[in-house]
């Protein structure tokens, strides 16, 4: 039995992962920033979660759920960082403080999170840190370009992060799902207040007026939830795990495009070394 510590568990995702970590047999503190909305699943298992109000910007209120945590089940095994939102604009479109809220939530949130788990993790020289990207940050569409960007960032810290942590005996593993029918293209995802209309047709194709991808998105969260059950059991859990045919498709395509393009201009790439 591990103690596992998700965030973000209101809805979607987040929600599904924490039933199929009960169902499996483990601890859970099931986090969201109104506890009332995840409250039903600790009431579910009395013994085995623990439900706590999490909003990963807040710093007291992460190191408060990390402590409750330890004191309730001696320790956190598993670590998943999953809070976060989207976030729709061109990027001149985009207001600063809308770009400061979601790097927040979606990056130094996760660090935060991090930060506060690994002391003991490193004492324990044990340890399971996923965090959840997302495979925007590898196909980069018009008009997810900040979103796309806090991405980039959880997946470049976490790359770096586990050469830190493999030596201590605990693994990181990044998660880039492809389009799943939760919530996240409904009522999590935000956008620019104001369009400009020379992007109508790129990133204005995008905002939610315009996109009908919500509730027809082919991933089920509940088959992703137990595949990263599989992911965290796994005596030799993988650097990254792509969730979704759409992802897997996508990712290959995107690495075929980008071995092209290096090979069009590998000439011109060579010739800038000392001779």
């Amino acid at each position: 039995m591990a103690t596992w510590l998700i965030t973000g568990c209101s809805t979607g995702l987040g929600r599904a992962l924490a039933r199929a970590v009960l169902a499996h047999g483990h601890n859970a503190v099931v986090t969201a920033r109104d506890v009332s909305t995840v409250q039903d699943i600790a009431d579910a298992h009395p013994g085995t979660a623990l439900a706590l109000p999490l909003d990963v910007t807040d710093r007291a209120q992460v190191s408060a759920a990390v402590k409750q945590a330890q004191e309730r089940f001696g320790g956190i095994d598993v670590l998943v960082n999953n809070a976060g939102y989207g976030y729709r604009a061109a990027v001149e479109e985009a207001d600063d403080a809308d770009v400061r809220r979601l790097f927040d939530t979606n990056v130094f949130g996760a660090v935060d999170m991090i930060k506060a788990v690994l002391p003991d993790m490193r004492a324990k020289r044990s340890g399971t840190i996923l965090n959840i990207s997302s495979i925007g940050a590898r196909i980069k569409p018009a008009g997810s370009g900040y979103y796309s960007a806090t991405k980039a960032a959880l997946e470049g810290l976490s790359g770096s992060l586990r050469k830190e942590l493999q030596p201590l005996g605990i693994s990181v593993t990044l998660i880039e799902p492809g389009a799943f029918r939760t919530d996240f293209a409904g009522r999590s995802l935000t956008q620019s207040a104001t369009p400009i209309a020379d992007y109508a047709e790129t990133a204005g194709k995008r905002r939610k007026e315009n996109d009908t991808i919500h509730g027809t998105q082919p991933g089920d969260p509940h088959k992703a939830a137990e595949a990263i059950v599989a992911i965290a059991e796994s005596p030799n859990p993988p650097s990254l795990a792509v969730l979704g045919k759409d992802a897997v498709e996508a990712f290959a395509a995107v690495a075929e495009a980008e071995r092209t393009e290096l090979e069009q201009w590998r000439d011109l790439s060579l010739s800038t070394d000392i001779a």
